[in-house]
């Protein structure tokens, strides 16, 4: 199962009743942080309480958190990592922790070049990661003064090349492909390039598939021993004295498809192309269509522009989040986005504190907060 906490639906500038940006994905193999802007670690915090207050099971523990994915770095999606880094230190954090972020080619390239401290090319905007990397270096951010391993990657979206920091010595290590977290093993984490201001990405998170659930009131019917049963089980096909062959596969149910979730950070209508049909898109919707021209020119996206990526890549859901100020109520642009998406899937809005669900099936559960915990909420279809 994989469940994502939507701990921030502003866009840039926060309201009464929505935070800037701010997710954690969990999955059985650990947890994701995806963006972490400003009072993050105090919307973790009140999201944690709140589940153990209303029974939940209690899967937001820090020591969990495998890994954290930044989009890109306006100050929005970042300004809370260095507080919350520092908590972690002092709650006593004591195994490693891995940071990706993406960069520019060029500031790659500088670094291939020129080594830890190449200088930054010209013309490189002041919020690519690697300024921020380097002044959280400066304030304290190594695994010396944490005390737990922090792993720091910059990736070229494109090319799916990654570049690992490591301040304590000022080397580099190089990657031709993006490492995952140690504990993960059928999840898998993805960088997918989108189209921003600043070098950007969203992230995609996948379960993999899996064989399906072994047969035992069968194997009880065809009179095997245990040994046989244990060897079906493993996977192992078993071979009867009189000369028949039992196959494994023939004493399980249907295999359980490969489902994933995006998340996305600020971008550019339909810059975004997943790995295969993800079962939910959560997805930026700044503008309403009337500011259309406004986002083309910013590289956001509308909430009708969000409908079209989701149609365009065959999410199976749309989640509509990251709302300007200027919105004052979220219902507008959902019924924007469902003209568009027409039956596509199903769709909504996200508040602060949401969570989206992916069952073990892939099937898709929406739960809105309110004061006492979540209520079930229908994805709307048309």
């Amino acid at each position: 199962m994989m469940e994502l906490h939507i701990l921030g639906t502003a866009s840039a500038r926060p309201t009464s009743k929505r935070n800037v940006s701010g997710s954690v994905l969990s999955t059985e193999e650990g947890l994701v942080v995806i963006d972490a802007g400003e009072g993050f670690q105090n919307r973790y915090s009140a999201q944690r309480s709140l589940m153990k207050r209303s029974g939940q099971n209690a899967s937001l523990r820090p020591h969990k958190i495998a890994a954290i994915a930044l989009t890109h770095g306006h100050l929005d999606h970042t300004w809370g990592l260095l507080p919350f880094l520092q908590t972690l230190a002092l709650d006593g954090r004591n195994h490693p922790l891995i940071i990706y972020a993406p960069t520019s080619p060029s500031v790659w390239d500088a670094l291939q070049s020129n080594g830890f401290n190449a200088e930054v090319p010209e013309h490189t905007p002041s919020a690519d990661l690697i300024n921020q990397y380097r002044a959280w270096f400066q304030l304290g951010a190594n695994s010396n003064e944490l005390g737990y391993e922090v792993r720091w990657m910059l990736g070229e979206p494109h090319s799916n090349k990654w570049v690992e920091l490591n301040p304590d010595d000022s080397s580099l290590i190089w990657h031709e492909q993006m490492p995952q977290p140690e504990s993960f093993k059928s999840i898998r984490l993805d960088a997918l390039a989108t189209k921003h201001s600043v070098p950007s990405c969203a992230w995609q998170i996948t379960k993999a598939a899996r064989q399906g659930v072994f047969d035992r009131q069968r194997a009880t019917l065809a009179g095997l021993n245990e040994e046989e049963r244990r060897s079906l089980a493993t996977g192992n096909d078993v071979e009867k004295e009189n000369g028949i062959t039992l196959k494994a596969s023939s004493f399980r149910g249907p295999e359980r498809s490969a489902h994933s979730i995006v998340i996305s950070g600020d971008t550019a209508e339909q810059s975004i192309h997943p790995i295969g049909i993800p079962s939910v898109l959560v997805h930026e919707a700044t503008f309403l269509e009337d500011s259309h021209s406004k986002a083309e020119e910013h590289l956001h996206s509308t909430a009708m522009g969000a409908a079209r990526t989701a149609k365009a890549c065959g999410a199976e859901h749309l989640i509509l989040t990251h709302f300007s100020a200027r919105i004052r109520e979220a219902s507008v642009s959902l019924n924007e986005a469902v003209n568009e998406y027409g039956d596509s899937g199903g769709i909504t809005y996200a508040n602060d504190g949401d969570r989206v669900r992916i069952d073990v099936e892939g099937n898709v559960t929406f739960y809105r907060r309110n004061e006492d915990g979540w209520k079930q909420h229908n994805l709307t279809h048309h």
